[in-house]
């Protein structure tokens, strides 16, 4: 199992980055709450890591704290949960308004992130409940980095295709992003101002 990684960022392209560890080039999908936190191209980024092994594929996720991780692994041990859906649920709620929304009972919100549907939002409260306070310890002590963005595509394009991987329709991503009226923001912003849009 690989535990992290530390190394130079070589691209960033939400879901998925490429990190250079000594030579070798990391394929990594992360959720937008990581994107949100990676330094600028060129520069040097821990992630934590899981692997998930399929028939098909390996596939390397990573995660910003240790907290986004630990939550990762115990939502795709939920039923009906796998891991893009863990990556969906990560990128469109931060830990705290996860547990909050466990905490209150609130599957109205639960249900607005694509891919999860009332019977799957009723079951993560169900059996996440629980584990809060396990999640809940180690988030208290959750560091992060500070944020700088750098993409040579149109940030608008980028927001699109990364919402269209995070389980939205090609023509509900569009909408959302030509909803952010601001020109002069990054990927991550527009991504951040769209997912917060539609949560509303």
């Amino acid at each position: 199992m690989i535990g992290f990684l530390r190394g130079k960022l070589i691209s960033k392209a939400p879901p998925q980055l490429l990190l250079d560890v000594q030579g070798v080039g990391y394929e990594v999908e992360a959720p937008m709450s990581t994107f949100y936190d990676l330094p600028a191209i060129g520069e040097e980024v821990k992630l934590h890591t899981h692997l998930v092994v399929r028939e098909d594929a390996h596939i390397l996720f990573g995660f910003a704290s240790e907290t986004e991780r630990l939550l990762f692994r115990v939502l795709i041990k939920v039923n009906g949960v796998g891991p893009k859906l863990a990556l969906t649920i990560l990128s469109g709620q931060s830990v705290e308004e996860f547990y909050r929304c466990v905490d209150v009972n609130d599957v109205k919100s639960l249900v607005r992130l694509p891919g999860v549907g009332q019977k799957t939002a009723e079951r993560l409260i169900i059996e996440m409940r629980g584990r809060l306070p396990e999640l809940s310890d180690l988030g208290s002590t959750q560091q992060r980095s500070n944020v700088a963005t750098v993409f040579t595509a149109s940030p608008k394009q980028e927001a699109v295709t990364a919402l269209c991987a995070l389980g939205y329709k090609p023509q509900d991503a569009q909408r959302m992003v030509q909803a952010i009226a601001e020109d002069d923001k990054s990927c991550e912003d527009i991504i951040r101002l769209a997912l917060r849009g539609a949560l509303k």
